[in-house]
């Protein structure tokens, strides 16, 4: 199948699936379970309204979702507690699978998640999405209801931009379009029709999450969308609709941050794969230019380490608790 084709028969509207009654039917009949993971770090403001909306629509009216999970990096404002009033249960990620050595960012709690919730089907839900509504997961899980076949399925949407007190409707994406867009077409064309390769927003069947390895930082989506796509290839992808999608935009210097580490993550997985060459170590050292208030310019060094964590298929404690085979199961 080729990419265009993929495009017009894998691309999928929300509405599609707003019976949620629907979904609730198909999913008793599949006998599967289904969990919200929300990653956070210092979301105080806006994550009781995000689980408040999902658990009132989806838990308590309708039980198409069983649990909300927040994994957390290390908060230092009042996150935990905004969370578990509204009614999500809460984990701090270095808490657990702890011998596995330290790691913070969000694909490290995305990863560790898959062995703390319960779900057949998990639903990523990023915490800072200002227009929450219950399509977000209806949305998602739609596709894998309704179609055995799919295993993965990936939010698009448009993006605004704040510019001053308007907003742009276009505007958002910018890693998007100056990063990993040019870099799919490149070196990764089967990637190429991917509309949001970067959002935050994605579903999939805990047997085909269980099987690929997460990149423990902003990355994770660059090497999720890669190792699905050669895992699996195409035809177990879908993407989904939700239509505009508004948020916290971040200044340039955070995007540079946060594309070095997707270039991190996307030169690691050429290389692997024949793709990109890199001769020597791949740099986890940033610089990064700034200017002062006295107008003078400085140069600040950070490292941003991309850290990968194996399929979590391969971690003993996880295959005890969901009774999976030996390690020797092929992933």
């Amino acid at each position: 199948m080729n990419v265009e084709e993929w495009f017009e028969r894998y691309k999928y509207k929300c509405a599609s699936f707003s019976n949620i009654k629907r979904l609730v039917k198909l999913k008793k009949q599949q006998k599967k379970t289904i969990s919200v993971v929300i990653p956070t770090l210092n979301e105080e403001d806006n994550i009781g309204r995000v689980i408040s909306v999902l658990k009132d629509k989806l838990i308590d009216r309708y039980h198409l979702v069983d649990e909300i999970l927040v994994v957390d990096s290390g908060s230092t404002d009042n996150t935990h507690d905004v969370a578990t009033k509204a009614g999500a249960k809460f984990f701090l990620a270095e808490k657990h699978l702890g011998k596995y050595g330290k790691a913070k960012g969000k694909g490290e709690n995305l990863w560790k998640s898959l062995y703390l919730s319960q779900g057949d089907i998990i639903v990523f839900i990023d915490a800072d999405i200002k227009n929450i509504h219950p399509r977000w997961v209806y949305g998602l899980v739609g596709p894998l209801l309704t179609n055995k076949k799919i295993g993965f399925t990936k939010a698009f949407y448009l993006r605004p931009i704040r510019v001053g007190e308007h907003l742009v409707p276009l505007g958002g994406g910018r890693v998007t379009e100056l990063t990993i867009r040019p870099l799919f077409n490149m070196y990764f064309p089967r990637l190429s029709g991917f509309i949001q390769p970067l959002s935050g927003e994605y579903a999939g069947r805990r047997t085909i999450l269980e099987k690929i390895p997460f990149f423990t930082g902003y990355g994770v989506e660059t090497g999720m969308l890669i190792d699905l796509q050669k895992k699996f290839g195409l035809r177990k992808i879908a993407q989904v609709d939700l239509k505009r999608r508004v948020h916290r935009n971040q200044s340039l210097a955070s995007l540079s941050k946060m594309a070095f580490g997707i270039l991190q993550v996307f030169a690691k997985r050429a290389n692997t794969l024949g793709k990109l060459i890199q001769v020597g170590k791949i740099r986890n050292k940033i610089r990064i230019i700034e200017r002062t208030k006295d107008k003078q310019y400085v140069i600040k060094s950070r490292y941003i380490v991309e850290k990968q964590r194996p399929p979590i298929i391969t971690i003993p404690e996880y295959r005890k608790k969901f009774k999976k085979e030996p390690s020797w199961v092929k992933v």
